[in-house]
């Protein structure tokens, strides 16, 4: 199998995105890459979400939901889609412009690993434009942590793990990546940035302290499951330690 034979399916969740969705969607299609097929959920948007993505209509799947949350939104483009790969992209984020090429690439080459990921370039907004558009400049250098959009999934991942948890409104990629090391999962990390991650004020997370991002219940049902194996010292197959495998943010503290 090669590169034009992976077919990938790119799920963008989005709520209130109207600002974004234009710019994330053309992201996508710059990639140049084929099959694919875009799935764009809208989870209970009432800005013009509905709007922009219909001058797409072509290109993309859309489906509209109530307002669920970011986790009930990826679960949705994960029941609809269709490829051998999953990658996510948020809306307001964007991927480097040789992000699928280089991760497919990868896991056509090495059929034993399951998740390539890439470094994250966080950004910062740093000007506002006279006709209401975002600038944005790097926060920090790239670094690794496990968000969803810097990588790249074999679908069958999602079949051995099961799908993001719905109960959790944010942090539910860290519960996902954990859930993953506990099973073993392999994970390969590029040393290039695959991923822009910028951060403005209408962020989810923006203000949270760890309680309300989740991390202290994420980490407890980690606990939970590993006496419940009774493997508590031994809590994955893999021989990468939790730290590891999951990288570290520059502005979240270690917990584990």
């Amino acid at each position: 199998m090669n590169n034009k034979e992976f077919f990938v399916s790119a799920i963008v969740p989005v709520y209130n995105g109207e600002q974004f969705l234009a710019e994330a969607i053309q992201n996508i299609l710059n990639q140049n890459y084929q099959p694919l097929e875009i799935i764009v959920v809208d989870d209970g948007s009432t800005d013009k979400t509905a709007e922009v993505a219909a001058r797409y209509k072509d290109s993309i799947h859309y489906v509209y939901q109530p307002n669920s949350g970011p986790s009930a939104a990826r679960n949705r483009g994960l029941r609809m889609a269709k490829g051998d790969a999953i990658a996510f992209l948020d809306v307001d984020d964007l991927w480097s412009e040789d992000k699928l090429k280089l991760q497919v690439g990868y896991l056509v080459d090495n059929p034993s690993v399951e998740i390539v990921q890439g470094l994250i370039q966080q950004m910062k907004l740093c000007q506002i434009t006279t006709n209401n558009q975002p600038l944005f400049e790097p926060a920090y250098n790239p670094y690794i942590y496990i968000n969803l959009g810097s990588a790249i999934y074999r679908r069958l991942v999602f079949d051995k793990i099961g799908l993001f948890d719905e109960t959790l409104n944010y942090a539910e990629d860290v519960d996902w990546f954990i859930r993953a090391w506990e099973n073993g999962i392999s994970k390969v990390v590029l040393e290039r940035a695959s991923l822009f991650y910028r951060k403005h004020e209408d962020n989810m997370t923006v203000g949270k302290n760890l309680v309300e991002l989740g991390f202290v219940r994420i980490f407890k049902k980690h606990l939970d499951r590993c006496r419940k194996r009774g493997n508590y010292q031994k809590a994955s197959l893999l021989d990468m330690p939790i730290n590891e495998y999951l990288g570290t943010s520059p502005e979240i503290p270690k917990i584990m």
